[in-house]
């Protein structure tokens, strides 16, 4: 009896290969493709696959699921790799890690398998999603095991099999793309001195070429939700997403340069474009300062954005800690209502307007006009206690400037 795996398919070389090659191996293939909002057409997919050796493929419009339960909580999070990276490869593997599990529960698979590499952090996120939600489940990683040892190797692979790929010499780049951008690897981007080539980018015009003149945007939030974009509503969070990717990538908003620290232990160069995850996360933090008192907009900033950011890169999407923090950003986001007025000009996005019914700021004691309600004596009680702790050591202690 053959045994039967449930294979992430993208279409790609990789991935065509390892159908035939795992067929080879005698298992049954069952290969598993979501739509994630990569922007391919996804209707030969099948053909491909069955072509390369697979007993069934299947394509799953999963655009939505991943804008509401992957994206959102993020976005609320407010998590950037780094300071920088929005973590859009890392925040879809999980999604397609509980798809991969759901499917070898139906078809009564014992295996899945994904197409990482071993020095990759892809790998990690497959693996942990897959086990924390069947630990009983066994991950194949062929390109970690099989005999090729490049890109051209595989190529004829798949030419002697039949095998049909669109590959005839190895692409400059590696792209990994979805709702919330683009993930840009390999090539030329290896050399860290050297510019990203323009040629690599695939959802952002370069800012200098981008329109002369600076376009105003509002994006409104209900309840931690993004519903609205210049008064327009969405229903699907998945469509308002792609169009502000296209609204910013057209003025150069959102790429991102970055050399960091792979899970495996290793630097590496990362280019990524995200105009809808920079400008989301940002807007969403706007209405979180106008809203949140002190204390926890500050500990949310210091206690749940890095940390956030840490586990999801880490392949750690379905744990508790995760839970946990979910339950933190979705108590806040019921007064997280208003609307944010972006400038995009030239590659930047500021912002320029914020309002909110929630908001926590009033005219009349921030202003300094004749209309202020200060209670500056006050001010002056508070500063003594506030500073009596530092005046007191340097009592104690003989401070001050010698004379």
């Amino acid at each position: 009896m053959k045994k039967r795996v449930i294979l992430a398919y993208s279409g790609g070389l990789d991935t065509s290969v390892i159908v035939r090659w795992l067929t080879d191996k005698g298992f049954e293939v069952i290969t598993y493709t979501a739509d994630v909002g990569q922007g391919e057409e996804l209707d030969e997919i099948p053909e491909k696959a069955k072509a390369a050796g697979a007993v069934e493929a299947i394509v799953d419009d999963i655009k939505e699921e991943f804008a509401r339960q992957y994206c959102l909580p993020l976005m609320r999070s407010g998590a950037l790799y780094e300071n920088r990276y929005t973590l859009l490869s890392a925040l879809s593997r999980p999604l397609i890690s509980k798809k991969l599990v759901e499917l070898a529960h139906k078809y009564n698979a014992h295996y899945v398998a994904h197409g990482s590499t071993g020095k990759g952090n892809d790998q990690v996120r497959f693996e942990t999603s897959v086990w924390a939600l069947d630990p009983d489940i066994e991950v194949l990683a062929p390109v970690r095991d099989w005999e090729f040892k490049s890109r051209d190797e595989e190529i004829e692979y798949a030419k002697k099999h039949g095998i049909p790929v669109k590959a005839t010499k190895e692409k400059p780049y590696s792209y990994d793309r979805n709702l919330w951008g683009v993930a840009i690897e390999a090539g030329d981007l290896e050399d860290i001195w050297k510019e990203p080539p323009e040629d690599a980018f695939e959802i952002t015009v370069n800012p200098q070429n981008a329109p002369d003149q600076p376009e105003y945007i509002e994006i409104e939030f209900e309840k931690g939700i993004p519903v609205a974009v210049n008064g327009k509503k969405y229903n699907e969070l998945w469509k308002l997403i792609w169009d502000l990717n296209e609204i910013g990538g057209k003025h150069g908003v959102g790429r991102i340069d970055m050399v960091e620290n792979r899970l495996v232990g290793i630097k590496s160069r990362e280019v990524y474009e995200s105009p809808a995850g920079l400008i989301l996360i940002k807007a969403y933090d706007e209405i979180e300062s106008l809203v949140l008192d002190r204390f926890t907009y500050h500990y949310k900033l210091t206690h749940i954005a890095q940390p956030y950011a840490d586990l999801v890169y880490n392949g750690l999407w379905f744990s508790k800690l995760r839970e946990a923090l979910d339950a933190f950003t979705s108590e806040i986001a019921s007064i997280v209502n208003g609307i944010v007025r972006f400038k995009l000009y030239k590659g930047s996005a500021q912002i320029v307007g914020r309002k909110s019914p929630n908001g926590l700021y009033f005219e009349k004691l921030a202003t300094y006009s004749p209309e202020d309600e200060f209670d500056h004596k006050a001010g002056e009680y508070f500063t003594k206690v506030w500073g009596l702790p530092l005046k007191v050591f340097a009592k104690a202690n003989k401070k001050g400037i010698d004379k």
